[in-house]
Formats: structure tokens, sequence, C-alpha cells
């Protein structure tokens, strides 16, 4: 077996670890912090002949793993944190039913909300779940972890949670990795015993089961590893995943010596560990990233065996809002201890840094349809309220676009335009903005349930081709195409442009709006490939970049294409005239088009945009 130290991303950690493992089996859906851990599985594990695919949403890859352990196989779905949400339906049921292979799903949390809507601790759904979760603090804890992960729920019939968060994920360090184990596939389904089939009657019989196991589970997790740095057995930190490292970090800097346990299991929590230390502290602190998931059991436990000692933690003493530091960390612990905190001081600019808010990509055809969907508006005498969604196009929210007034979770451009038609009994004329992936992973069921009853609302699907957002990752969309899917349930009006054609585009969603001002359902695809990836591909392929450039006699200093269409590698000058970087420009052809004075030229090869529209 060949083995040696590699430094790595942790989310290659943990797909190294599942992959050592034995996996035969691995579905996800691209979200950050995520999307790293099934790209590496496809690149690795293919070669090593593990079937590895990108899923239509969350509820389908974790359907498709479970499946998959029911045979005993040995199986991973994965996800971001909000994404469990869609595949809590089979989550909830694997624990009734249990697995015959090993089955575990990643759950990359976002404390801090770098990249998501909310800081949903998904700990509190392995005590919801009946489903144990197993936590790590760094790539090398995260690589081992998922080995052990992965053989628990084998043992024990059952799934587990594998927990990381942002700041596991997306660090890198040194991991020793090995060859591991071959793909452990199945050899089927027993059909005599209906294990797998939830019928009432059935259930009813496998949640006494359940109960049961839970028991046997909260004896089993003892076994499992824990982390022990002996200190002062009177200041117990008891701390779980990325608190650990934190916590340590503290220690050093406030040179102190609490006695620490990290615990590698939060749900159910390693109750005897705890108490063997507990049992000789003044004071216990827990320190763990999110909610007080660790500190809500620790609390019933000491309760339970009669231990009256203080515990601090996120529920008294922490705060429950975004991510831990290391400065937080230093005020938890000092401020436990009674003694001063390190101040850190920043370096003094002299001034305040501009803000910087994110921007649409040079030549993103997302920014292009937006300002056409501005002018079809305005034009045709509209004014929509835009039920926006989950995907680079959220950046329609800020100016000079304006069109993203409502943007909750996948597939709410839909479910929430449809009811705020219904909730202004039909005074607001809704304009749902929604990406192909987005489409494919919740949009279909709630475009049905528009043409069903009838909704008069546009829908703009902004087709790029690929899942920008999360890293360029491919969907159903290069498959099936969106206009056909659509035709299929139903809908009249569906229309197709290409947000580089801005004239056409214009027009064929003033076409659009009329059909919803007449109370239809009606469905443009704006469709032209990302310009990261086109660009990119091209590139590769050797052909000759096309770029524009501004005639400054020409240029009336209007502003039209820099506050417009906000394109970033557009820029005015002092005296307000127009320039283009050359080192940002993709020839998108937006900018020429939208500029009155035709004061915008091109250089370079012209069939640069055709070939770009190849590249669907």
């Amino acid at each position: 077996m060949a083995c040696g130290k590699r430094f790595m991303l942790g989310n290659h950690a943990i797909a190294q670890g599942f992959l050592e493992a034995g996996i035969s089996v691995a579905m996800g859906y691209p979200g950050t912090p995520s999307s790293e851990i099934m790209e590496y599985l496809m690149e690795e594990g293919g070669k090593r002949g593990i079937y590895a695919e990108w899923s239509s949403n969350e509820k389908v890859a974790l359907e498709g793993a479970y499946g998959a352990a029911m045979t005993g196989a040995r199986a991973i779905a994965t996800m971001k944190h909000v994404g469990l949400n869609v595949g809590m339906d089979p989550l909830m049921s694997s624990a009734y039913t249990g697995v015959e292979g090993g089955l575990a799903i990643v759950t990359a949390d976002d404390p801090g909300m770098w990249s998501s809507q909310n800081e949903q601790d998904n700990r509190w759904v392995g005590l919801h779940a009946y489903i144990p979760v197993l936590e790590p603090y760094d790539p090398a804890n995260a690589k081992e972890l998922a080995q052990i992960a992965m053989e628990f729920s084998e043992k024990m019939k059952h799934p587990v949670l594998f927990r990381t968060v942002t700041r596991v994920s997306h660090t890198r360090g040194p991991v020793y990795v090995c060859d591991g184990k071959s793909p452990v596939f199945g050899k089927g389904i027993d059909r005599t015993q209906k294990r797998f089939a939830l019928v009432p009657a059935n259930a009813r019989k496998l949640k006494a089961e359940l109960v049961g196991r839970w028991a046997k589970i909260e004896e089993a997790v003892e076994e499992l590893p824990v982390k022990v740095e002996e200190g002062d057995p009177g200041l117990l930190v008891i701390t779980s995943g990325s608190a650990f490292a934190y916590v340590m970090d503290s220690i050093k800097e406030l040179e102190i010596s609490p006695t620490v346990i990290n615990l590698s299991v939060p749900v159910p929590v390693q109750r005897r560990k705890v108490l063997d230390l507990a049992t000789k502290a003044n004071k216990i602190i827990v320190v763990e990233e999110g909610d007080p998931v660790v500190e809500t059991q620790i609390k019933a436990v000491l309760f339970d065996e009669g231990i009256k000692v203080p515990v601090l933690g996120k529920s008294n003493f922490v705060s429950p809002v975004g991510e831990l530091s290391i400065d937080i960390t230093n005020s938890v612990l000092a401020g436990a201890m009674g003694i001063e905190a390190p101040r850190r001081r920043g370096m003094d600019l002299g001034y305040e840094p501009p803000q910087r808010p994110p921007v649409f990509c040079p030549g993103c055809p997302h920014a292009a349809s937006y300002y056409e969907l501005k002018l079809a508006s305005t034009t045709s005498k509209v004014k929509p309220l835009f039920s926006g969604d989950i995907g680079c196009y959220s950046l329609g929210i800020n100016p000079p676009f304006d069109e993203e007034d409502v943007l909750t979770d996948m597939g709410s451009s839909l479910g929430v335009g449809m009811g705020i038609n219904r909730g202004t009994n039909g005074r607001s004329f809704v304009v749902s903005i929604i990406g192909d992936s987005t489409f494919f992973h919740s949009g279909l069921p709630a475009l049905a349930s528009a043409i069903y009853n009838k909704t008069p609302l546009l829908l703009i699907v902004l087709d790029n081709r690929t899942t920008a957002m999360t890293g360029g990752q491919p969907n159903p969309t290069q498959a099936i195409p969106i206009e056909e899917a659509v035709r299929g349930l139903g809908v009249r009006n569906v229309y197709s442009i290409d947000p580089f054609n801005v004239k056409e585009a214009v027009n064929t969603m003033r076409n659009a709006i009329d059909a919803v001002k007449r109370g239809e359902t009606a469905v443009v695809v704006s469709k032209r490939a990302c310009a990261l990836e086109a660009a990119r591909k091209l590139r590769r392929e050797g052909v000759e970049p096309l770029i524009y450039s501004v005639v400054e006699d020409a240029c009336k200093a209007c502003g039209i294409c820099y506050n417009m269409i906000a394109c970033p590698a557009i820029q005015p000058k002092d005296d307000g005239r127009a320039w283009i970087d050359p080192n940002s420009c993709v020839g998108c052809s937006v900018c020429a088009q939208v500029c009155p004075y035709d004061a915008i030229k091109p250089s370079g090869n012209l069939d640069w945009i055709k070939r770009w529209g190849e590249t669907l």
C-alpha cells in the first residue's frame, strides 16, 4: 500500500478519506463550501472505478446514495448546509430503515454566511433525525474521521452525518494519505424482508427499532476518538470541530493551561468521556462553531448525573452569531479566567477603504439579460416586482439593475412569485428570474404548479450552460434543452434569446411581457455560455480573442456603457469618457451595441462571438 504526505484542501482530504474507506458510489449537488469534495471524487475516484455524479438536486443525490447503501455498498452524498433541507425527506426515512452498507451524508455548514443565506447548524438535524454527527477540526483530522464515519455507519447499519464548516473545508494542511480499500459495492436487496418499504404498518415497527438502535449508537460513540489535552482540571474546555483549533491557538497566546477535550461526535455527545473530566472541574466552557448543540447536551448530562458546575457557552457567554475567530476564543477564555485578552491592532491606513461589492464578471451574459429586461419593462410600461433566486444572477439586486426584490432559497423565484401574484390579487406584475441549474434543481415542479393554476407571470431562465456560482460544474441543461422541457409542461409562450443580441432580446422580452398582460404564463430562456468558461475554452483552443476599445473623440461621456450595463472592464475617466481595460475585456460586444455614438470599436478575431455561441 502506497502512503505519503500531501498538502491538501480540507474538502479534498474529506474525499480522500472516503476513498480510502472504500466508497463505491458518490452523489452530490454543488454548493459552496462543499463543491470540491465531489470534484475530487470524480477525478480521483474515476481511477478507482467508483461511480460519481452531480445530481439534479440534493434530494436526488441523497436518495441515490441511500439506495446504493441499501444494497450493501459504501456510499456518500455531498451538499452544503441548506442543501440538506432539500434532502430531509429521504434523510429522515434513512434513519428508520437503516442501511446495509455504509452511508455518510456530508453537510458543509457556512458560519458567517460567506456564500449562503443563513447560518443553519445541521448538528441539530442529527438530534432531530436520530442520526449521529461526526465533525472534524482540520484537513488531516477530516481525512481520518471520514474513514471512521464510513466504518461506523456500516458497523451500526445506520446513516451518519459528516459536518464540516467553511474554515475546515477551505483550509489547507498536511495530510497522510494511502491507497486504502477497493470500492465496496453491494450485492442487492433481500426482497423477502420489505425492510426498506415505509408503509405505515412497517414504519411503526421500524420506529421502535430506531429508538433501540439509537441507544446502541449512544454507547458505540464512546469508542470513537476524543482528543484530550491535559491541564488544570479545575477549568474544563469542551470543543467540537473547528473550535478545537481556535482554542488551542488561544491557549498558546494567553499562556494558560486548562484541560481541553475535543469531541469527534457532537451528536450524540460522548458523555462518558466528558463526565470523567467534569467531576473534577470547577467551571466548564463549551466552545463550538454555530449553535449551542454540544452545550445543550452537556447541561442535560450534568443534570442527569447531579453534577453542579457552571457551564459557559453559546447560550450565555458566547455570541451564536457569525463564525469563530482567534479574537473570540481569546475573549471567551480570558473572560472566563478573569484575565485580560490581548488586543490586536490593525494597520492604520489613514482613510476608510472604499466598499467593494461583488459584481458580474466582464462579459457576463446575465448583466446583458438584466439590462435588456429593464429596457423591455420600461418600454412596455410595466413596473415589475422581481422574484429572484440563488445563483450568480443574485447580483442583479445591486445597482444599476435593481431587479431582485425578493430572494430566499433555491427555486423560490417561482414559488414566492406565485404567492406575490395571489397575495396582491393579481395586481403585481411578477417577473421570476432563475438560473439553468436551479431550474432543474427545483424550478420544474414550481413551474408545473404555475401552469396548472394558470398564474400569469414572466419566468426568465438565465442559461449560461454551467453551474457557475459554485465553480462551473455541469448540469442537466447540457443534455436537456430548457425550451423543450418548458413546452412539455404545457407553456405556450416560450421564447429564446441570445443576450449578446441586444435589440432582438429586448423585442422578444416585450412579446413575453405582452403574453403575461393577457393573463398567461410566459418563459424566456436567455442562452449564452458563461464568460469565464467560454473564454477559457476558446483560449485553450488557440482562438484569437476579440476586445473592444473606445474611440476617444467619438465618446460623448454619456455613461450608458459603464452606468447601465455596469461591466467592470469599463471605467469612466476623469472627464467622464469611457475607457475599456484591454486585460479585462472578453469581447462580448454588448457595450458597442448600447453606445448611441458608435464610439466603441472591436479589434481582433471578429469570429470570436460566433465561436463563443458554439461553446453551448
